[in-house]
């Protein structure tokens, strides 16, 4: 059986996606990337916000509406872990799954002989891979539905497994390696081990083969100082963190029941700067929480412009069914909401734009990402892909003339900043 996987959402999802696609090798199934080829089309969904559960359900209903005779068509994920019953209404879809349901996909695709010319057949992996740590979540945010979704307890994956997949994403041509998890810093704690994610990331530097590493989604307060240590002298880790943050003024957080010790946080991006100066910091806010005052928003942005975020985005609050915070009083406007997201944009546009600007004249080392061909509109070779201030799919790219293949690196001068993005000069 040929089957497509298509994939919505987070870089947790692409993991998913990639483990599907083991499963469905190992029991003697091809990929492939034509639809129209396609006996099997695996949908797997986000179900995270609103948005997410409306591009899975137009996803799902174009899928199924476009089918050809004799495909079929499943979906999986998030969205229709959540509201199975919206999936299964849906005309034309043949079966659904809840999360990490990778084997029963498989047993539902069925098995065949496995044919000795049967390529690889996992999710292409390009010069970035990603490294899914841990699943679960159990903090107790009043906005979010994850746990709900995901479960309420953490799940570490075992370090040995770890390393063998990282080997893996290297020997199918990653050259850096993002560790992802709903909270990476939460990785071990169900083992009792506070260190667990520093000496994660100490094996995979020493055993996976990975040029770099990049370490997403941070939860303030558990940054340790084992896990600065690790950062700064281990070189393939990038010195590059995304804690997300979600507020700056401490009432909100306290609703949100995120931590909310503002002296806590300053102290941690202090400690990462002391220790790596040149280190980039994402992060990202919620505006329009549920009581949020005028004061409470100009608290965020004093806040912003102090803290010089590296990297930020922002999102509107949207109310999430069976949250704690979907039935708080004192609910936000829409017009109000979308006016202070639009305030707050401007200013970390701007932070990002000055912070931009400090890298014209550096010499730094450029992962390349782009197909070979790729021209200007006057016909020079052109290069595009990231250095370790920016991370794949979510911060800008960097431009050079010159040709070089995905997955080389390269030493290039900034030139120009433009923006989100940064215009360079090949060196070597």
């Amino acid at each position: 059986m040929r089957y497509q996987i298509v994939t919505l959402g987070c870089p947790k999802n692409t993991t998913d996606s990639d483990r599907i696609a083991r499963e469905l090798a190992q029991a003697g199934h091809r990929a492939t990337g034509d639809r129209q080829a396609a006996d099997l089309v695996i949908l797997n969904t986000c179900g995270f916000i609103d948005d997410a559960r409306e591009e899975s359900r137009q996803a799902a209903e174009l899928l199924a509406t476009e089918r050809l005779p004799g495909q079929q068509v499943v979906v999986t994920g998030c969205w229709s872990q959540i509201e199975r019953e919206q999936v299964i209404a849906i005309d034309g879809i043949g079966a659904t799954f809840g999360i990490e349901a990778w084997q029963e996909i498989a047993e539902h695709a069925g098995s065949v002989e496995a044919e000795r010319d049967i390529p690889d057949t996992s999710i292409g992996i390009g010069p970035s891979a990603y490294l899914k740590i841990s699943d679960g979540c159990a903090r107790p945010c009043t906005f979010c539905n994850i746990p709900a979704i995901k479960g309420r307890q953490f799940r570490s994956v075992e370090p040995d497994a770890l390393v063998r997949e990282a080997r893996d994403l290297v020997a199918r041509g990653a050259r850096e390696i993002v560790l992802v998890a709903q909270d990476s810093t939460a990785y071990g704690a169900e083992w009792g081990d506070a260190n667990g994610l520093a000496r994660l990331i100490e094996r995979l530097a020493a055993e996976s083969g990975a040029d770099w590493l990049r370490l997403m989604y941070a939860y303030p307060g558990f940054v340790t100082p084992s896990l600065v240590d690790v950062m700064a002298n281990t070189p393939q880790v990038c010195r590059y963190l995304d804690i997300p943050l979600q507020h700056g003024s401490p009432s909100v957080l306290k609703r949100m029941k995120r931590p909310h010790n503002m002296g806590m946080v300053r102290g941690t991006l202090d400690r990462l700067r002391q220790a790596m100066p040149d280190i980039a910091i994402r992060t990202t806010f919620i505006v329009g929480f549920p009581g949020e005052t005028d004061s409470e928003f100009r608290e965020l942005l004093q806040f912003v412009a102090d803290a010089e975020f590296d990297r930020a985005g922002a999102f509107v609050y949207s109310p999430q069914e069976g949250t704690p915070a979907a039935v708080m009083s004192e609910q936000i406007g829409e017009d109000v909401k979308h006016r202070r997201h639009e305030e707050l944009m401007l200013l970390l546009g701007e932070v990002s734009a000055r912070k931009n600007a400090r890298q014209v004249g550096r010499r730094m080392t450029m992962l390349v990402e782009s197909e070979p061909g790729q021209t200007t509109e006057d016909g020079d070779p052109i290069i595009a892909g990231r250095t370790y201030r920016e991370a794949a799919e979510v911060d800008g790219l960097v431009f050079a003339l010159g040709e070089a293949e995905p997955g080389d690196f390269r030493i290039v001068e900034i030139v120009e900043a433009m923006g989100h993005d940064l215009w360079a000069e090949l060196v070597d």
